[in-house]
């Protein structure tokens, strides 16, 4: 078969490619952006406290020292992990206390049971109620450099240091309270289930360390007088360091339980998600509003006037929509004759007016013919019936009713005179 020749009505390659152009050009834009970032951020790149970022926020400069004093640091990201490297001689240090589950707070708990520490960086309410039943946490303050204020041997050598951020209300007469802010500590020591034989300094015996701000952790900070003295002592009081950073994949092995597609995808994806859904709204509510200029174009197949006359007569018909098409009669009559008048538009369906007009061209002495059987006395209500009176009762009063009209306009249109030819009278 041939195929189907193109008509208006269908769309030429031109104007498809000016409808898609802006959409190819939007997605070519963030497909380039897209490889760009991807080029540029390929290389190795740590978060907050990681032992192997050199950012500003990052600890490799800790984790450096440690390393020449003779400390070994493992980097794990699963409570799993760290609970499988954790003994006597280890620190555990956890970055984000608030990001561990149940699960993996209970996992951690042995850690001090064994006789190691747990260092935990600026917990809230939750991670301490679990990790360190002794203290509760309480609101925050800013972080400032500060006097140690008690007689834990860390905190006494390092000195003034920059602490602050949690404060923490301490319920445990064994606990060791320093750094003072308005009377509640930012450094609390904890020992393993307040063992009153173990010692102070947390040499020989498992405790908890609370530490209210990472601060003194941050490359850029550690500098600043004690805090790199702090965090030396903290963490390399045993010889081996497990530097716990909590991750979204390894909260995902930690889990023994079965998770859906949606629980397994990152926390961004489902603010990215929303902010899709978001502006598809948007970009669907701004399409719909460009409706654009009428276009005129040719109709694929020429009908004649008679024939949708006709076709529209039959459908009211039909329909029995007498009144609908004696109102249309009534109508386009009206308008003619406001024409053939001089009156205007708003004029011609003003019955007092037409009328009036009217009865100045047409004696009115008679009726002029109404599809009524008793038409109105009056001539000048026998037009306002004609014009604007009510619709026929069946198809004949429909059909009286055009046939008086056609008289009507009739009679008050121009008519031209006959050409005559001249008598000798006139040629003279």
């Amino acid at each position: 078969m041939s195929p189907e020749p193109a008509t208006s009505l269908s769309p030429t390659a031109v104007q498809i490619w000016r409808r898609a152009r802006g959409l190819l050009f939007a997605a070519a834009v963030l497909a380039v952006s897209g490889v760009a970032i991807a080029a540029i951020r390929s290389g190795p790149e740590y978060g907050l406290l990681d032992p192997r970022s050199t950012d500003k926020h990052g600890s490799k400069a800790v984790a450096e020292l440690l390393r020449k004093r003779g400390i070994s640091t493992d980097v794990v990201a699963t409570s799993a992990e760290a609970e499988k490297a954790a003994d006597s001689d280890t620190t555990v240090l956890v970055t984000d206390p608030d990001a561990l589950s149940r699960h993996q707070a209970a996992e951690l708990r042995t850690v001090s049971r064994r006789g190691g520490r747990t260092v935990l960086v600026a917990p809230g309410r939750t991670a301490t109620r679990t990790l360190a039943p002794g203290a509760r946490a309480g609101t925050p303050t800013p972080v400032e450099l500060t006097p140690p204020d008690c007689d834990f041997p860390p905190a006494l050598r390092a000195g003034d240091a920059e602490v602050g951020g949690v404060r923490y209300r301490v319920t445990s007469d064994q606990a060791d309270t320093c750094y003072l802010h308005r009377s509640l500590p930012s450094l609390v020591r904890l020992p393993v289930d307040g063992d009153g034989g173990s010692d102070r300094t947390g040499a020989n015996a498992g405790d908890t360390v609370l530490l209210g701000a990472p601060d003194p952790l941050y490359n850029q900070r550690l500098a600043h007088r004690g805090n790199a003295s702090l965090m030396l002592q903290l963490l390399g009081s045993r010889p081996h360091l497990v530097w716990y950073v909590p991750s979204s994949s390894g909260s995902a092995a930690d889990s023994d339980d079965e998770r859906g597609l949606l629980e397994l995808l990152p926390g961004g994806w489902s603010w990215a998600a929303i902010q899709l859904f978001v502006a598809a709204v948007l970009a669907a509510l701004w399409r719909s509003r460009r409706l654009g200029p009428l276009v005129q174009e040719q109709l694929p197949v020429s009908v004649r006037a008679s024939e949708a006359a006709e076709g529209r007569a039959r459908l009211y018909q039909r329909a029995d929509a007498r009144d609908s098409a004696a109102e249309a009669l009534r109508s386009a009559t009206r308008q003619r004759i406001a024409n053939l008048l001089g009156l205007g538009a708003a004029e011609a369906h003003s019955p007092h007016v037409l009328t009036s007009a009217i009865a100045t061209r047409v004696p009115t002495s008679k009726p002029l013919g109404l599809p009524t059987a008793s038409p109105p006395p009056d001539g000048s209500a026998n037009l306002n019936y004609l014009l604007f009176g009510a619709a026929p009762a069946n198809d004949a009063e429909l059909v009286r009713l055009a046939d008086e009209l056609d008289a009507l306009e009739r009679l008050l249109s121009p008519v031209t005179p006959t050409t005559s030819r001249p008598t000798d009278k006139e040629r003279t």
